[in-house]
């Protein structure tokens, strides 16, 4: 038996792959999501003249092969302050722009040259047993970026240095639409034929919006946001992130560049943004295929969504739900059942994903109504989705003029009475649910007055 055989029988025969299976499965959903989407992931000179650099070649392969449309859009500031220095010239910065003479636009060409043909040669490697084995990933280019001069601000002339005048999306949508990887370096062209250097996270933004991008990744130095305790904040409003800046609140060198360009992107049209920490290893990865993710999410409206039930939403309740009936948490509701009774479901989502739902079973002669199947997935029990949808839940009950609201417990008794509800006796359930209890079950019963 040839030992990679061997090897790989006994690995699928230890308990060590089942969190791999496990990972597989959870990812799926976002992976069908994902398909023919478009992502414009936009990092630094320090990460194209890193170590990360192939680890993130890699990563933009596999995100590639998933069938999503990559656009790259890359910086170099470290390599042009290097290529200054070599040439004795004193870089100047003016409020974080950089002045750009014309000495200093050789060294920019020179530098975004170099920098862009390192990266060309990292996304084209295809050597046998590296994660890039077998494929071949066509990386395109071109002048899809009409610039314009700062001018003269604050009485410093930033002669060749440039602003985003257009950006022709319909060139850089049909690289996209023939499976190329757009690579972007931050010059653009004036109608005149004039160079200009431009800011790289000014120009990933202005393509994002141009195409109506789905996702733009910032790769930064930091995990993402951090509230005041130093702890990551895993999504944020653009009307919560403008106020973190205005307040200079937890901002490193490279979020007090980006996070405006996060802001301005999802109030035009960008679907999300996400800011997530350049040294992490397999970051894109564990951002957009796991739950939780590793970064900080931006997005125009919260991140959370409530909505009513419909049936194209059984496949995805049975899941949801399955876990919590294995172990007794929830009385078993077969499929038949959940299908006549959906309309009854209230559910939340996370960026398209079904995390939480809640039922209300109206019985209006008794003027109650029971909350049922509150159920919330592992990852997202701290969001306070619990209480979302109990809130959704007695918003429908007071619509329909009903004055009690009642649930049947085996384990959170302690969380409904924290919300208001008092434990009470089986025997002042409504009569139909009444002669239905499982005394065997011994449900515990508490009651809230709307």
């Amino acid at each position: 038996m040839p030992d990679a055989f061997q090897y790989t029988s006994e690995l699928a025969s230890t308990a060590d792959t089942q969190p791999f299976v496990n990972w597989v499965r959870a990812a799926a959903p976002y992976i069908h999501a994902f398909r023919g989407k478009t992502f414009v992931i936009a990092f630094g000179g320090e990460v194209a003249g890193g170590d990360s650099a192939q680890k993130l070649a890699c990563d933009c392969n596999l995100l590639a092969a998933l069938g999503i449309r990559l656009v790259l859009v890359h910086g170099a500031r470290p390599q042009i302050e290097a290529a200054l220095v070599s040439r004795g010239l004193e870089p100047r910065i003016h409020n974080g722009l950089r002045v750009t003479d014309a000495d200093a636009l050789e060294c920019v060409k020179a530098a975004m040259a170099v920098t862009r043909i390192e990266i060309e040669a990292l996304l084209s490697q295809g050597l046998p047993n590296t994660p890039m084995a077998g494929s071949y990933m066509r990386v395109t280019g071109g002048n899809f970026i009409t610039a314009r001069p700062v001018g003269v601000v604050d009485g410093v002339d930033f002669q060749y240095t440039g602003a985003v005048r257009k950006i022709v999306a319909e060139e850089i949508s049909a690289d996209l639409d023939q499976n190329n990887v757009v690579l972007i370096s931050p010059l653009g062209v004036s109608p005149a034929g004039e160079i200009f250097n431009l800011a790289m996270e000014e120009v990933a933004e202005a393509v994002a919006i141009a195409l109506k991008a789905d996702k733009l990744i910032y790769l930064c130095d930091a995990p993402g946001l951090l509230d005041d305790a130093g702890r990551l904040i895993e999504s944020v409003t653009a009307d919560e992130a403008e106020q973190m800046f205005d307040q200079g609140r937890g901002l490193t060198e490279d979020l007090d560049y980006y996070l405006p360009c996060a802001i301005r992107a999802v109030r035009r049209g960008v679907g999300r943004v996400h800011l997530i920490d350049r040294d992490k290893d397999g970051g894109l990865l564990l951002e957009f295929f796991t739950h939780q993710g590793v970064g900080t999410l931006v997005s125009r409206d919260p991140l959370f969504r409530l909505r009513d039930a419909s049936p194209d939403d059984v496949g995805a309740l049975v899941a949801l739900i399955g876990p919590l009936e294995a172990e007794g948490a929830l009385v078993r509701r077969s499929r038949e059942l959940l299908e006549q009774e959906i309309k009854r479901f209230t559910l939340v989502e996370h960026d398209g994903v079904l995390v939480g739902c809640a039922a209300l079973y109206p019985f209006s002669e008794e003027q109650s109504a029971e909350l049922a199947c509150l159920a919330v997935q592992n990852e997202y029990r701290r969001a306070g989705l619990g209480d979302m949808l109990m809130r959704r839940i007695e918003q429908r009950a007071r619509a329909l003029g009903l004055q009690r609201l009642f649930v049947l417990t085996t384990r959170t008794a302690h969380w409904f009475r924290e919300r208001g509800f008092a434990e009470t006796d089986p025997e002042q359930l409504p009569q139909q649910k009444r002669e239905l209890y499982n005394y065997q079950r011994r449900s515990k019963v508490l009651v809230k007055v709307l």
